[in-house]
């Protein structure tokens, strides 16, 4: 058996680090401001779609300290008791924002039917308004951010929170609509159908965000085109005879990917030995943050073998 012995491999650099906790609390920030403009103006206009918007950011700010919580557990090195580092809290991270923004969803849901059953004005749309605008340029530019974070480090937590406020891009889009409709066509019943818009928006991105963070806690297997790349690159190397028995998974921005190796019986374990650091180290160019654990197998030798 033959493990990589350089565990920095699976690290995050200091500027990637950065960048998570960046986008942590840029993601509290901007939700605190959001939820204190919105019970302002809500307390103004009565608006139920307004409602709507500030339980979202409510529960927005509940999972963007889950999240900033999680990133910085996530970025933790491994130590004596998580060898495999800590990744696997921005999977807990994103159930927990799914189970927050889908209680805020039925909320919301109860008080649109309410409103739709008793329909009111909204009063003062002009503050409604300005209060909306202003939500959807700080979201759009976190959502920007997020996801200049994302690409540079594969974080579940920072694409779970992002995911969220995508949603409520439109959700502040749905709202805007709905003040300024009912204010100038006096479509009462607009206001809360388009909060029940929302409600859909909402609970479309929990099913996101929850799928992406099983899949992390029950080790789903990395995309086949990605494992079709680690067998064409061990396959390469000239002293590769086969390969079998590939398992990978990721926890957070870590990949692990292990696999058994054929090689000519006759190689000495010190040939062998070179052999696998190469593939390794091939394996590791394009998937830099994976560990590679590489199990050295006989060519030809008759052995039982994952039937997948």
């Amino acid at each position: 058996m033959k493990s990589n012995s350089a565990t920095q491999s699976t690290k995050l650099d200091s500027q990637q680090i950065r960048l998570m906790h960046l986008a942590g609390y840029a993601s509290v920030g901007v939700a605190v401001t959001l939820v204190g403009f919105k019970v302002w103006a809500w307390s103004v206009t009565g608006s139920v779609a307004l409602l709507s918007s500030l339980a979202d950011s409510v529960l927005d700010l509940l999972a963007s300290v889950v999240t900033l919580f999680a990133v910085k557990v996530g970025v933790a090195p491994a130590d004596r008791e998580h060898r495999f580092g800590h990744g696997k809290s921005e999977g807990i991270a994103g159930l927990v924002q799914a189970v927050i923004i889908t209680g805020s969803a039925g909320y919301v849901a109860f008080r649109a039917v309410e409103r739709l059953l008793a329909p009111s004005a909204v009063e003062r749309p002009d503050i409604g308004i300005a209060v909306m605008t202003g939500s959807l340029l700080l979201t759009l530019a976190l959502a920007s951010l997020q996801r200049h974070v994302v690409a540079r480090t594969g974080s579940l937590a920072i694409a779970a929170d992002a995911a969220h406020y995508r949603a409520d891009i439109l959700t502040n889009l749905a709202v805007l609509g709905a003040i300024g409709l009912s204010a100038t066509l006096g479509w009462q019943s607009l206001d809360p159908l388009l909060a029940l818009v929302v409600v859909g928006l909402i609970l479309w991105s929990v099913h996101t965000i929850s799928h992406e963070a099983i899949d992390v806690l029950l080790d789903r297997e990395l995309p086949d085109s990605d494992r079709k790349r680690i067998g064409q690159i061990a396959r390469a190397h000239p002293e590769v005879r086969g390969l079998h028995d590939m398992r990978t998974r990721s926890a957070g921005a870590a990949q692990f990917i292990q696999f058994h190796l054929e090689l000519d019986p006759r190689l000495t374990l010190n040939e062998a030995h070179k052999i696998c650091d190469a593939v390794e180290r091939e394996v590791q160019q394009v998937f830099p943050a994976a560990e590679v654990l590489i199990h050295i197998d006989p060519y030809g030798l008759p052995e039982n073998r994952d039937p997948f």
